[in-house]
């Protein structure tokens, strides 16, 4: 056992592609499964692989460093949201899982009182982890990526995530959105911004998401070299409603925040 006072993010980042990998393999025994699938008071559905793979984590991170709080999206907070802290999400788009669709994820993010230090993305199916922090570079299963170069939003690859309720919800937003940009694609869930941190994809629109569906994300994106925050320009924390931006360059943050607000 190790002192909460002792960790790195270096050592985090490692520790997160250790629990991500073995949580992987529990995801993908449980895929294309039946998985007795309930609904949430939010209509939102869980599965029983959703509350295995998060206890899985769980005991792996108290195994290691028992005294940090938990933020686990399927059983709450254990522990204090003060200190050290991990934030789970054991499947990201859990709608996409039992639809059969591989592009699920796993998240996993690190905050040190109150501010994101690290973040993991893994997507057990296409046997792909992506990892970064706080003075740590992002990297692809143990490879460096970086954002791409765009500065233009004219020009940009454009991904827009929960476009279904953006719709509905903000209908002049995404009316705008759907003008911009080179190319335009509907996405969900994580898989979108690891794109953006590997220098695939050049903005990524998010909306209704809650902290375990955007911390993990910000903490690549930003050791990336990229800018995420919320569509006022603020920084994300716990706090932080759920519609964000992800954007390789601060020109093409700066051009989606006036899409959004003008």
């Amino acid at each position: 056992m190790q002192n909460k006072t002792d960790v790195s993010v270096s050592e985090i980042l490692d520790d997160c592609e250790a629990w991500a990998k073995s949580a992987a393999v529990l995801a993908r025994s449980f895929f294309r499964k039946d998985n007795q699938l309930s609904f949430k008071e939010d209509d939102s559905p869980v599965t029983i692989a959703d509350r295995q793979i998060e206890k899985e984590l769980k005991a792996g991170i108290l195994g290691k460093y028992p005294d940090f709080g938990i933020f686990g999206e399927e059983s709450g907070v254990d522990g204090s949201l003060d200190g050290d802290l991990m934030v789970i999400d054991p499947i990201d788009g859990t709608r996409s899982f039992i639809s059969g669709n591989p592009l699920f994820g796993l998240l996993l993010a690190y905050l040190r009182n109150g501010e994101t230090m690290a973040g993991a993305i893994s997507m057990p199916i296409l046997n792909e982890i992506y990892t970064g922090g706080a003075g740590t570079p992002a990297k692809c299963n143990g490879k460096e990526i970086s954002v791409s170069t765009q500065t233009s939003l004219d020009d940009a690859i454009i991904y827009i995530n929960e476009g279904d309720k953006l719709l509905v919800d903000k209908p002049e937003q995404a009316e705008r959105l759907l003008k911009s940009g080179k190319t335009r694609r509907f996405g969900y869930d994580c898989y979108s911004h690891a794109l953006l941190a590997s220098g695939h994809v050049d903005v990524v629109i998010d909306y209704d998401l809650k902290p375990y569906d955007f911390l993990a994300v910000s903490a690549v994106v930003r050791a990336a070299g990229g800018i995420v925050t919320d569509w006022n320009g603020n920084d994300l924390g716990l706090s932080s409603h759920g519609a964000i931006i992800s954007a390789a360059t601060p020109e093409l943050h700066e051009e989606v925040l006036k899409t959004l607000n003008c």
